[in-house]
């Protein structure tokens, strides 16, 4: 009976993908051919492991290679594995599939890509629809799979017109092919048919797959002397060699993780990174280790010149593949580096390691939390010792997320410390460390200042900070919201108390301080009265020098801006109440307290406490709740200064 063929529609955002890519210039064709490639590397890799638990998978057919097969007269190539193969299901679901998680940063992408009517290599390596690339060359495109253990193959076939169809298929062995129906060139166009077109490409692009890359080729070979023509004088007459065909390993399949850093170039780790990573551009910078003694190890890692669009998703993928004597172990090892360094890419080779082991194995494994404590302290070094160009470039795309480990790292809290900067109210816009901070301190200086938000503006001009400007005091202006969290673990540096410019007394100035909260002590208290619900006490500003009021916390209590985070994520936030703190040195707080001391029961009173308490909630952008009244009580003061 005939299989029966159905025809599916693609999804949404497949289609749009489809038909940017059908439609676009590209910059480097090539790549289509790296991503198959590395896809069938990656099929072999999971036969390989799964095998290790199952080995009646492997069957006969152990000699793994990936094999490239091209037709110039009917103007296709096909590349074809032996590695684990696909069920139906598998194919339904993984061909070309977009995670969920990334759809909308995808679309986003492509939106942008479009309007320039170009979609760039990196965006087909970065959002894993490597498959899709085909559809660069080709007109149309069929995959024939069979999944390792399976009776029966399946069959793919799309157009790339919005549909595709699926059928069961016959195929002798386990594995895929991918067969191209390549369109018709232009003049200056790459011939993907031609042996020197792909010995190339695999050549940059893909040298480093540790599987054989097989290719039949056409050799000149010698013809043996007694077939050859000859004259009377015994000469050859005619040809002397003739074309024989012949396979050639395309690729040197070299591990260079395990080589000497001596006998790799700069361009041999630019693309192997390429290969492991997907990303169609030079990493920022890499770091090759070979550890002999009693822990052995070799390791290869990347840090990438910009950050993947899944950095932040909870579902993402680390970077680091783990290997035992060549032998592909597992990929997204998070068991090697902690979630803070998660965009680390690379390779690990632990000889020592069991080809069995699993990530709950590894979880307890001596020899795994050794090599991970080894790893971390050399790339912590490595991000040290960079230059300060480089430093600011990796700090752009990765601060946020290496400042993540304060809060799990405790044994490299201080080299952490050693690494995150911050923009302050002196450095002109431009990162300044910690050691600088501190070398640069004023004299009588005993504390490290800082303050948090999500605007660089507004902290950077909050009244909080006027008395530390006055003394020339530097403050840090922490602006990401992990930075709340880094606060809570760095609570000092070289010495130095951290200490938040928002939060309880500054202390600048004690004596004058206890002076005027005596003098007014009873305003205060009125005020108190007024705002009970709202805050929790009145006093004298230790921070204030040009503005007349603020709202601050105690020293223990939560910033404002950590209540907001919370408050935006739906936590639960307790109910706390902050302090009104007033400038007595105001002339507007002493002709108040004048009337006060005058007239206790005047109605303005009340209104004055309200306004001021929202003066300082407009202040450091917060909302107030009755801005009409607000604007009314404005107009009123203005009206009633102008009449003078």
């Amino acid at each position: 009976m005939e299989a029966r063929k159905e025809t599916y529609e693609f999804k949404t955002e497949v289609q749009q993908m489809l038909h940017l890519i059908i439609n676009s210039l590209y910059s480097n064709r090539d790549i289509f051919l790296r991503e198959l490639i590395s896809n069938a590397s990656d099929a072999i890799d999971k036969l390989r492991f799964k095998a290790q638990t199952d080995p009646e998978l492997l069957g006969d057919d152990t000699e793994f290679n990936i094999e490239i097969i091209t037709d110039p007269e009917n103007r296709t190539i096909e590349i074809a594995d032996n590695g684990i193969g696909m069920t139906r299901d598998e194919v339904m679901e993984n061909i070309g599939t977009i995670a969920k998680s990334g759809t909308a940063a995808f679309l986003e992408a492509l939106e942008q890509a479009q309007k320039q009517e170009s979609l760039t290599p990196e965006l087909i390596g970065q959002f894993g629809v490597g498959f899709y690339s085909a559809f660069i060359v080709a007109e149309k495109v069929t995959l024939i799979t069979r999944a390792a253990g399976a009776d029966k193959a399946v069959k793919w076939e799309s157009a790339g017109d919005g549909a595709y169809t699926i059928e069961e298929a016959e195929k002798p062995s386990r594995g895929t092919r991918i067969i191209l129906k390549l369109k018709a060139g232009e003049e200056g166009d790459k011939d993907y048919t031609q042996e020197w077109v792909i010995r190339n490409i695999v050549k940059q692009h893909s040298d480093f797959v540790s599987y054989p890359i097989r290719m039949e080729v056409e050799k000149d070979e010698p013809i043996p002397e007694a077939e050859q023509e000859k004259d009377q004088d015994g000469k050859p007459v005619g040809e002397t060699t003739r074309k024989v065909s012949a396979t050639d390993t395309l690729n040197s399949m070299k591990a260079i993780w395990m080589q000497s850093k001596n006998d790799v170039s700069e361009d041999e780790y630019k693309e192997f990174y390429k290969h492991l990573s997907h990303d169609w551009n030079d990493p920022l910078t890499h770091i090759h280790l070979k550890l002999e003694g009693i822990t052995e190890y070799s390791a290869l890692l990347y840090i990438p010149a910009s950050a993947p669009f899944d950095l932040f998703f909870p579902e993402r993928k680390h970077g680091i593949q783990l290997y035992c004597k060549r032998v592909f172990i597992m990929d997204d090892c998070k068991e090697l580096v902690p979630e803070y360094l998660r965009f680390i890419k690379g390779v690990v080779d632990a000889p020592d390691l069991n080809l069995n082991v699993s990530r709950e194995i590894l979880q307890q494994d001596l020899l795994v939390r050794n090599i991970r404590k080894n790893l971390v302290k050399k790339v912590l070094d490595l991000l040290r010792g960079m230059s300060d160009e480089e430093y600011e470039k990796f700090y752009a795309e990765f601060g946020q997320v290496l400042k993540e480990g304060f809060h799990s790292d405790w044994e490299n809290k201080d080299r952490l410390a050693d690494l995150i900067q911050y923009k302050t109210t002196r450095s002109e816009d431009k990162f300044v460390r910690l050691k600088d901070y501190v070398a640069r301190m004023k004299p009588g200086q005993e504390e490290i200042y800082y303050i948090t938000g999500d605007n660089l503006s507004m902290l950077i001009n909050s009244p909080h900070l006027e008395a530390l400007k006055a003394k020339e005091y530097e403050v840090l202006l922490m602006t990401d919201p992990v930075d709340e969290w880094v606060v809570q673990s760095l609570t000092e540096y070289d010495g130095k108390t951290l200490k938040s410019a928002e939060k309880g007394d500054l202390r600048l100035d004690d004596a004058a301080d206890d002076t005027k909260k005596e003098e007014y002590s009873g305003l205060f208290e009125f005020i108190r009265g007024q705002l009970e619900e709202k805050i929790k006490e009145v006093k004298p500003s230790s921070h204030l020098k040009d503005s007349v009021a603020c709202l601050s916390g105690d020293a223990h209590d939560m910033s404002a801006y950590m209540e907001k985070l919370l408050k935006s994520s739906g936590g639960q936030v307790p109910q706390s109440k902050r302090v009104l703190e007033l400038n007595t040195g105001h002339p507007v707080v002493g002709k108040i307290n004048a009337l006060f001391e005058k007239d206790k029961e005047n109605p303005a009173l009340k209104d004055y406490s309200h306004l001021l308490l929202d003066m300082a909630i407009i202040s450091e952008g917060g909302k107030i709740d009755n801005p009409s009244k607000f604007n009314r009580l404005i107009g009123d003061l203005m009206s009633n200064m102008l009449s003078e």
